[in-house]
């Protein structure tokens, strides 16, 4: 089966988790037999202010540790559809492309093309800037793929899609496992971006100020960090570390004792049972994690056996102080948080979940097996 994604950007997860999970399903679809093509805007901002902050040494970085994994950049106003859709049998387009090629995509599908056709929502922009995604004309398209089910039932309820399936990110468990643990670890690491002041208080009370009071030693890593932010986590004991490449994060797990999940205001309030895609990756990796509130109202892991939930800044403290004591109860539920994740959150159960929406809408005399 031929395949092409349209993407913001493969190449670099500068500020872009989607790249994370886009990785994963493409190396998924190809160890199946697939012929996947990606394509990316030339000049995205993700990929864009990684070479103007890290350099090329980050482009040649990905393509030493993901030689499968080409990614085409394209002029928009160059893009010749015909050819990049050429005998497709499945297109995805993902949310953060512009609005005119998500357009003509749809509208290259409506006029005969003989591929299922499909948007990928993983933003909380349906919920909280309704108006930005009302701006996507998706006539043309088979469905949604929506990374959780409050996305999807918005997608249904306003009458921007007539079929909407919900489909979770997951860990792409080729990179994301346990590594052989440090000699002397650190206590704490925290993975994430600063997220444009949508959870600055929460950060302040879930992570740096546990951190200021158990006298932890660790790191944070992330993009966007403002100077009083730095400030801030040099006063809590912890150091900034700065980027991250996402696939070199669980060797920087395994040199710490447990991690933590702060959720974007956003995700918590209005988008109950949607984790972002670090929790998967940090229970694949099997260390500890502990979350700040968030709703998992679809069930997708147990709290209290494969993390554990802190309510307020204290409850923070009092969990992560008791993973600290007591390394075998951790070093339990950190195995049962990968278990659950091995059983049903990876790229491969995505893809089989992917396959099985596509045999549902593709043309007649169409199929998902490899050709």
């Amino acid at each position: 089966m031929r395949v092409v994604v349209f993407c913001h950007s493969l190449v670099s997860d500068w500020n872009h988790g989607n790249a994370h999970f886009l990785r994963g399903i493409v190396s998924e679809l190809q160890d199946r037999g697939h012929d996947v093509t990606v394509y990316e805007p030339r000049g995205g901002w993700s990929r864009a202010n990684l070479e103007r902050l890290e350099g090329e040494r980050a482009i040649r970085a990905f393509a030493e540790r993901f030689p499968d994994l080409v990614s085409h950049q394209y002029e928009p106003e160059r893009l010749d559809l015909e050819r990049a859709l050429d005998h497709a049998d499945l297109v995805l387009v993902h949310e953060w492309n512009d609005p005119e090629l998500v357009k003509r995509i749809g509208t290259h599908r409506g006029a005969g093309g003989r591929y299922t056709l499909l948007f990928h929502d993983t933003h909380h922009r349906a919920a909280t800037a309704p108006d930005e995604l009302a701006r996507f004309d998706l006539a043309g398209y088979d469905g949604v793929l929506a990374f959780g089910e409050v996305i999807r039932q918005i997608y249904v309820d306003r009458g921007w899609a007539s079929r909407a399936f919900t489909w979770h990110e997951a860990a792409d468990t080729r990179v994301f496992a346990p590594h052989p643990p440090a000699a002397d670890p650190a206590d704490l690491v925290w993975v994430g971006n600063w997220g444009d002041d949508e959870r600055t208080a929460e950060l302040h009370e879930f992570l740096l100020h546990p951190a200021r009071r158990l006298a932890l030693r660790g790191a944070i890593h992330g993009v966007r960090y403002p100077r009083r932010a730095r400030w801030r986590i040099w006063r809590s004991g912890l150091r900034y570390r700065g980027w991250i490449a996402n696939h070199r994060v669980p060797e920087v797990f395994a040199r710490h004792r447990l991690t933590v999940h702060v959720p974007r205001g956003p995700y918590v309030r209005a988008l109950p049972g949607i984790p972002t895609i670090r929790v998967f990756e940090a229970l694949a990796c099997a260390i500890p994690l502990v979350c700040s509130p968030w709703d998992d109202v679809e069930g997708l892991f147990t709290p209290g056996e494969d993390f554990l939930s802190a309510r307020d800044g204290r409850e923070m403290t009092t969990a992560i102080h008791a993973l600290l004591a007591d390394p075998q109860a951790a070093a339990e539920m950190a195995r049962h948080g990968r278990a659950t994740v091995l059983r049903r959150h990876t790229c491969a159960a995505r893809v089989d979940e992917l396959l099985s929406i596509h045999e549902r809408l593709a043309p007649v005399g169409a199929s998902s097996m490899p050709r």
